[in-house]
């Protein structure tokens, strides 16, 4: 391994770390006991069981261009795995499920040894990913848990129930900050029914918000307190943006006064403020995820509330030494082997920390960021 890469997954190892919680994709204990730091991790070999080849295919499959850090996804997993010695197949399936399920089969054909997936729908690339295994190959989900299928040997992804705890949490904070004392009124957006991510964002927000809400210092005006209500299709910012049209136009127009919105990440963020802006309402307190450009900007002056850095570079990196291990014979690092159930098995984890960002620690949190941190000077 390169001397560049070895500081990548480094960088990857030494920052990771799982965190307890719960929600429809974890099995055990609602307090799970199961985190650990990264020096104290254990490891798990791949279910394939075998060695990978130097200079190995592996096939990564990614959804749609939906985010930023899909997009940066793309080039980081081109230049990492070709720098360590791997030949990679990188593709969106940006016509959604039917092409993501064609591109796997092809890459299986291409004879890739490791297919690295971040499904555009998780429950239905089951005997895509059957069709993987038995040719040999090892899978690994990436980002996004893979449903419905034995067929898949590790998990890597940032805790996404801990991602929804922190965006609850910045939630009633920036209420406590910015819009006096309670009740506040508030409105909830979730993200795609197809992506098994969404709902432990939700419940993990939820864990935290309910309680506001049981108790009467939250108060949800529109009603829709569901996910199924909140559900965003495709996280397309149109989808978004009509739907809070709907709840303003509906719930807000009589001078009611919107006090903060509970958003799954920055693009849902931008479009419900660009919504409550037409409307001419004051600028709710919003939460987002992702850390995107625009966000960032919006952040540092004041407008959207808060954000949750997922560092890209470290998960990708993460899933490069996972691979880089194989090729090794060695095993894939896991740190949690109990709270993913996929609904067939537990999927062995590797999670990492994600950070929440807000106008008070931006600088400090993307200080090490090459696009982010210039965005916070002055």
């Amino acid at each position: 391994m390169s001397r560049s890469l070895k500081g990548i997954v480094a960088f990857a190892a030494v920052g990771a770390f799982a965190l307890a919680g719960c929600s429809s994709e974890r099995s055990g204990d609602e307090e799970s006991t199961s985190s650990a730091t990264a020096d104290t991790q254990s490891t798990v070999a791949a279910e394939g069981g075998t060695c990978i080849d130097e200079g190995a295919t592996i096939g990564v499959a990614l959804p749609q261009k939906t985010s930023e850090n899909w997009v940066l996804a793309e080039q980081l997993f081109n230049d990492g795995l070709t720098e360590a010695g791997f030949s990679p197949i990188v593709q969106f399936a940006n016509a959604g499920v039917t092409e993501q399920q064609n591109q796997i089969l092809a890459m299986v054909e291409q004879d890739a040894q490791v297919v690295v997936v971040g499904a555009v729908d998780g429950s239905q690339l089951g005997s895509q990913l059957e069709t993987a295994k038995d040719q040999g190959a090892t899978v690994i989900a990436y980002d996004r848990l893979v449903k419905n299928t034995d067929a898949v040997d590790a998990y890597i992804a940032f805790d996404n129930f801990r991602v929804g705890e922190l965006q609850g949490e910045a939630l009633l904070q920036g209420l406590g900050e910015r819009k006096g004392e309670a009740p506040y009124n508030i409105e909830l957006i979730a993200g795609s029914s197809d992506d098994a991510n969404s709902i432990p964002f939700f419940e993990g927000a939820m864990s935290k918000l309910q309680p506001e809400i049981d108790g009467g210092n939250l108060v949800v005006t529109s009603g829709q307190t569901t996910f199924e209500q909140a559900a965003t299709a495709g996280w397309k910012a149109e989808n978004a943006q009509k739907r809070m049209d709907t709840i303003v136009s509906g719930y807000y127009s009589d001078g009611t006064e919107l006090d903060g919105v509970l958003s799954p990440n920055d693009t849902l963020a931008r479009a419900a403020l660009t919504s409550v802006s037409q409307a001419g309402l004051d600028t709710p307190v919003i939460t987002g995820q992702d850390s995107e450009v625009e966000s960032v900007k919006s952040i540092v002056a004041g407008e959207q509330y808060s954000t949750i850095y997922k560092d890209t570079r470290e998960l990708v990196a993460q899933t490069i030494a996972s691979v880089v291990a194989l090729q090794e014979c060695g095993d894939i690092p896991i740190n949690d082997t109990e709270q993913y159930d996929n609904g067939v098995k537990v999927v062995p984890a590797f999670l990492l920390e994600p950070k929440i960002v807000t106008q008070e620690n931006a600088a400090e949190v993307y200080a090490n960021d090459p696009t982010l941190g210039p965005l916070t000077e002055g």
